[in-house]
């Protein structure tokens, strides 16, 4: 009997954790597993690309977790370099160009995976293209990036967007002795936060000497005689740049599933059940920051592209394809960063998002420490909780802080998944010791606040 044939579009997390998962299950001789990547590089950390620019991380090399070598050792047949350019769903085929010739050929599946992750958001505007402007999605961009500041003639350095990465650039780019400006088209950076706690994170910019524009629309990138960068234009001024980084955001890359048409949501991702199958088709999966996944807090799907979910999904699907069983349930939207000694975190519902989905609400913010106050190095933490109005579900937390705030987020990501209540909340046994913790947690401190909140709006 021949071997079924697993074909997998995309070599980064989501589609070579389901090749190495699946090939864990069967062997060779059971399931052939083709892979395309049509860049360089496998299995690498994208998140990582900040702090490799910024000197955190030593080495590009150290941001690959596995080189299409290994994975070839482990009998996938990966294939670098060459790009799916069509999806025949009905003949169970996919079209490949080799980058490098140009040559094209068809390969056969008895099963496909989706993993063709997102593509940067980049606005047509004027001079985009300029020498000096600077993405930052894959390893290459990071060192083009690299070479761009070694190049630089100046000093001036401006970011395109407030978002995660474009804080972080923020940071890699002062680290590198550029005069920094962040351009923001809204009301504060970190548009992952309420506005209240994004001025928060603007303070401390500022503060770092990193210099935060709001409300900025750029209207076009300016460029001298060489054709490199020399400004950022917003509608109002003009700001200098010898390096332009965009950090507005990414969008799920699903041209090729579109046009084979398979199904895409509200917020362009690939549609999929619990076990990562694109609706309505058995023998394909998706995955990564191509789909959009379940919010269990909104009940609403949505987009987001994080490496922690795209190995989740890899590991899933990799299991499904190899004729094991797994599901992934959703997400509450949990995701943490920071800005120098600034750490941001946030999980679940914004105000803005529980309006958008009909939910009541309050919310309570606090003040305190990660350390208790008379422990040396403590230091201050901003909490927001955000409950349901009467029933006091938990719906969202927002932190910004410095000495560990980030990671406390995860014991309201647990909460959140749970379904807990705040009241429920107030009763955890956290850990404590005065150099960790506060007696009353900051998360806890919340918790018995957002509950005052709740029984006086419910009166």
């Amino acid at each position: 009997m021949a071997a079924e044939r697993l074909v997998v579009i995309g070599g980064d997390a989501t589609g070579m954790s389901a090749a190495s998962q699946a090939r864990r299950l069967k062997g060779p001789e059971e399931l052939e597993i083709v892979a395309f990547e049509r860049g360089r590089f496998t299995s690498y950390s994208a998140c990582g690309i900040p702090y490799w620019v910024g000197g955190d991380v030593a080495d590009r090399d150290d941001l690959i977790a596995r080189t299409p070598e290994e994975h070839r050792d482990r009998s996938i047949d990966l294939r670098m370099r060459t790009e799916v350019t069509e999806i025949d769903i009905a003949g169970q085929r996919v079209r490949a160009m080799d980058r490098e010739t140009g040559e094209t050929y068809w390969t056969g599946f008895d099963k496909l995976v989706i993993a063709t992750g997102a593509r940067p958001v980049r606005p047509s505007l004027p001079g985009m293209d300029a020498a000096g402007v600077h993405g930052v999605q894959t390893l290459g961009d990071g060192q083009a990036l690299l070479d761009s500041l070694d190049r630089a003639k100046g000093r001036s350095a401006v970011v395109v967007g407030a978002g995660y990465i474009g804080v972080e650039m923020a940071e890699a780019l002062l680290k590198h002795g550029f005069e920094v400006t962040v351009l923001n088209r809204g009301e504060q950076p970190m548009a992952t936060l309420d506005p209240d706690m994004g001025r928060l994170v603007h303070d401390a910019m500022d503060g770092l000497g990193i210099k935060t524009v709001n409300r900025a629309e750029v209207t076009r990138i300016l460029t001298g005689p060489d054709g490199r960068v020399t400004a950022v234009a917003t509608d109002d001024a003009r700001h200098p740049a010898d390096v332009a980084v965009l950090g507005i955001g990414v969008e799920p890359e699903t041209a090729l599933a579109r046009a084979a048409g398979l199904p895409v949501g509200p917020h362009g991702g690939l549609l999929t059940d619990l076990s990562m199958r694109v609706a309505g088709h058995e023998n394909i999966w998706a995955g990564g920051d191509c789909v959009e996944v379940l919010d269990l807090v909104a009940g609403r799907t949505r987009h987001i592209a994080l490496g922690t979910h795209a190995n989740k999904h890899g590991q899933i699907i990799g299991a499904n394809a190899g004729g094991g069983y797994g599901t992934f349930p959703g997400v509450v939207g949990t995701a943490v960063s920071k800005v120098c000694d600034l750490e941001i975190a946030r999980t679940g519902l914004r105000e803005k998002d529980a309006r958008a989905v009909g939910l009541r609400f309050v919310t309570a913010t606090i003040e305190s420490t990660g350390r208790a106050g008379y422990y040396p190095g403590a230091r201050p933490m901003t909490v927001k909780m955000i409950a349901e109005f009467r029933t006091g579900r938990l719906l969202g937390v927002q932190i910004v802080g410095r000495d560990g705030a980030a990671k406390r987020v995860d014991i309201a990501a647990v909460a959140l998944t749970a379904g807990m209540t705040v009241e429920q909340m107030t009763a955890l046994d956290l850990g404590y010791a005065p150099p960790f913790s506060p007696v009353w947690d900051p998360i806890l401190v919340a918790a018995r606040k957002t509950v005052q909140a709740v029984r006086g709006a419910g009166v």
